[in-house]
């Protein structure tokens, strides 16, 4: 596996420098939500839509939203599902929409612009006005051209392929980073546990590469200098930490972060975060 040499970050994150720049992050209201101190933690680019911090709220429905008063559809009282959404009715959409060959990623419960761009796509097939929201009329002809997800097509282990693990993960228990695959395996003892899709940080911004451990943790958790919600971070690197991101749940690849390690299913990474504890080691690598 080819290796690039480290390129040195000086991160606004050390705390004599965080403090002169501003960069300082400060804990979301939640008391104790943070399970450790830590001093700067540097945050992604504002999301592209939607409220980062909402947990999904719709288990998936077969039978599908139900019409409202104004000829709207969705999981709750008739709402549609529109740009910002995100819930489990979401999720199932997507899967619905990539059966139906209108979207091409993994389900993320996130609906961002990919997801109204496929929606338009499905409309515009269907004969439908191309509006880019889910009302009763789109949900229901879906229905008819679809079948219902699996669990697997509903969340699919990964979207892009593990990369042959770094020697450094084979022991102990291992966030494994590969900016190669752009994955992230959750190891214990040289076996995969879970795994999901990371972005990075930009040319200007890289995450740094080596072996790290685990510092602190945070369920919630706001950065001061980008005003940005960074939900279940884990920080390993003097303020970079894996965290989720509402940005690469809506936009993908075509975005980056400011250092940090973002993951995009945000229900995998809740799970992965009760798993990992402080002390356990992270192997960022090529």
């Amino acid at each position: 596996m080819r290796r690039i040499p480290v390129m040195i970050h000086t991160c606004a994150a050390v705390a004599a420098i965080a403090l002169a720049a501003g960069c300082t992050a400060t804990g979301a209201a939640d008391p104790g939500a943070a399970l450790s101190k830590g001093t700067a933690s540097p945050a992604d680019a504002k999301p592209g839509g939607g409220d980062p911090s909402k947990a999904p709220s719709a288990a998936p429905s077969a039978s599908g939203p139900t019409d409202s008063a104004g000829g709207g559809a969705g999981p709750e009282g008739g709402a549609p599902l529109t740009d910002g959404t995100e819930n489990e009715l979401v999720r199932e959409l997507q899967a619905r929409l990539k059966e139906a060959g209108h979207f091409k990623r993994s389900p993320t419960a996130f609906y961002g612009s990919l997801t109204a761009a496929a929606v338009k796509g499905f409309q515009g097939a269907q004969g439908l006005p191309a509006t880019g929201v889910v009302d009763a009329a789109t949900w229901q002809k879906l229905l008819a051209a679809t079948r219902e997800p699996t669990e697997n097509e509903l969340r699919p282990p990964t979207t892009n392929e593990l990369a042959a693990p770094d020697p450094r993960c084979l022991t102990g228990r291992v966030l494994c980073i590969s900016k190669e695959s752009r994955t992230l395996a959750w190891m214990i003892d040289g076996k995969v546990v879970s795994a999901m899709d990371v972005r990075f940080g930009s040319e200007n911004t890289p995450t740094r590469e080596g072996e790290f451990a685990v510092e602190w943790k945070a369920r919630k958790w706001t950065s001061t200098l980008y005003h940005t919600s960074m939900p279940y971070s884990m920080f390993f690197s003097r303020g970079q930490a894996v965290h989720y991101s509402s940005d690469f749940a809506a936009r993908g690849y075509s975005g980056g972060s400011h250092g940090c390690v973002n993951v995009r299913d945000k229900a995998k990474l809740a799970t992965l975060f009760d798993q990992v504890k402080v002390g356990d080691k992270v192997v960022v690598y090529w």
